[in-house]
């Protein structure tokens, strides 16, 4: 019988109903209590039921522009799908002279994740009000989007209005809101980037572990990428100078934290897919983007407002952190940004690293700590599969308008050909394809083995081309690239079939 109900609570909780399935008080008092004190300035923190409105969150940062007009000011980046109208709160002491870093924090990509935004309007709150954040306002320029997919949020559902999710689009570009959110990204160029987000800690995966199932142990978890065409020095700069220090601040707090995981079926077997290197998601497109740049997940999803003081100190936490190491690592990180080189080689495919290790959860027949042993697929120990000589440029097609329009939201420069030209050039030739049985985001996936022919080609006045010795060339190669998963071609963005040329080229 216990077996059954505990069924039928995963059941429950995986479908998004945790008004009905409450986190079990047991697990919540032992070890996610509200131990925490938060002065209650945001609208989420005055209310016992719900979360932030939009109307609430509109009236929240006016407020702020209007105690602080100097430092505040507010902008629409463009509307949700529905027509709402997408805030950005930019924060800047005009009077400070001397380069500020500039960093970037964004909430509520997934309407499902209401904490993420609270957090946001939490520290937005305690960066402009509280005197010991002097320094931070001094040498900081802040831009924040805390309600980013407005139409998911106010019904709490995971996506948009067209049913996309915002952090699976950030290469196609599909979603109205995404396109808007990667311009304001591009436009303000950041040198430090944070994503807010909260994560389900009841699975459908996890019935299966333990007598009666377990549940995730960890008050956050930290994503940040692993893909081998973000320079290492910067994933290393990251790492070092802003995640741990940020490590040792939740340990200092009894936070607990661990690297993002989440549980896939691999063969039948149930294994852990630790880190990122997908440019599709937040943390490494906004790194390919010359950034550093991390996601945070709090334990949050399908619990409704159990622990949430908690979670929303914790985000707070980590932001705060974040603005922190920001001024302090302040100098090196503009010499790690300004100083990375692009590769000379492209990882278009990589390989995870595969082994045996200990993931803690929480017991909840026990209500204890466990350790299991489990598989883990680590995006952060990846090794390279598939490797090209980095290309002077891109050339590409007069036909193919929508994906220079999708480049330019990206943060690159696109160059038209004024006349014909005659270049020896590397075209792309499919010997296979094959595409995947149902659509994912909307799209059909579809993967493709090239080969490359070096060949002389007229290029048609009208065509375009991308160098690539800009600023942003890293998310360059991951969209051009035709084998890349987050492709422009493996997103059937590029129709195609075997023994046609792709109708983009590279200049060796």
């Amino acid at each position: 019988m216990k077996y059954h109900c505990v069924v039928i609570l995963f059941c429950l909780l995986t479908k998004g109903w945790a008004q009905f399935n409450p986190q079990p008080n047991e697990v919540t008092e032992k070890f996610f209590p509200d131990a925490f004190e938060l002065e209650e300035v945001t609208p989420g923190l005055q209310k016992s039921k719900g979360f932030t409105t939009y109307n609430e969150l509109m009236d929240f940062l006016n407020g702020l522009k209007i105690k602080f007009p100097e430092l505040v000011r507010i902008e629409y980046i463009g509307t949700s799908k529905k027509g709402k109208d997408i805030p950005i709160i930019y924060i800047n002491n005009a009077r400070q002279s001397g380069k500020k870093i500039r960093v970037f924090l964004q909430g509520g990509l997934h309407g499902d994740e209401p904490a993420s935004t609270e957090s946001v309007l939490y520290l937005l709150y305690d960066f402009l009000h509280n005197d010991e954040n002097a320094e931070l306002r001094e040498h900081i320029e802040l831009a924040v989007i805390p309600m980013a997919n407005i139409d998911g949020y106010v019904r709490l559902r995971r996506n948009n209005a067209e049913n996309l999710d915002l952090n699976r689009d950030q290469t196609k570009l599909m979603a109205h809101e995404s396109v808007a959110l990667k311009k304001a990204f591009t436009d303000f160029n950041p040198h430090v980037a944070l994503d807010f987000h909260e994560f389900r800690p009841f699975r459908r995966d996890f019935i299966k572990m333990g007598n009666f199932g377990v549940t995730g142990a960890f008050d956050l978890m930290f994503l940040y990428s692993g893909n081998l065409n973000v320079p290492q020095a910067l994933r290393k700069h990251t790492n070092t100078n802003f995640l741990e220090p940020t490590r040792k601040i939740l340990d200092s707090l009894e936070l607990s934290h661990f690297d993002y995981v989440t549980s896939a079926k691999h063969f039948g077997e149930i294994q852990f897919n630790r880190g990122s290197h997908n440019a599709r998601s937040s943390a490494t497109n906004y790194a390919l983007l010359n950034t550093v740049a991390a996601l945070i997940e709090v334990r949050g999803v399908g619990i409704g407002r159990t622990s949430f003081k908690r979670r929303v100190f914790s985000g707070y936490i980590v932001g705060k952190s974040f603005l922190q190491q920001a001024v302090i690592h302040k100098e090196s990180t503009f010499s790690v940004l300004e100083e990375t080189e692009a590769n000379n080689e492209i990882t278009v495919l990589l390989k995870r690293d595969v082994y045996q290790g200990e993931l803690e959860v929480i017991d909840l027949e026990t209500n204890e700590k466990i350790s299991l042993n489990v598989t883990y697929r680590d995006a952060l120990r990846s090794s390279p599969q598939l490797i090209r000589p980095r290309p002077k440029a891109y050339y590409i097609s007069c036909d193919e308008r929508d994906l220079v329009v999708k480049l330019r939201t990206l943060g690159l420069m696109v160059d038209t050909i004024k006349i014909d030209e005659e270049v020896e050039i590397e075209r792309y030739l499919v010997t296979n394809r094959t595409t995947e049985g149902q659509k994912y985001e909307k799209m059909t996936l579809q993967s493709v083995q090239v080969e490359l022919e070096t060949t002389k080609l007229s290029i048609p006045a009208g065509s375009f081309i991308v160098y690539t010795n800009q600023e942003n060339a890293n998310i360059l190669t991951e969209v051009m690239e035709p084998e890349a998963p987050n492709s422009f071609v493996s997103f059937g963005l590029i129709k195609t079939r075997v023994n046609q040329y792709l109708p983009i080229y590279r200049l060796p």
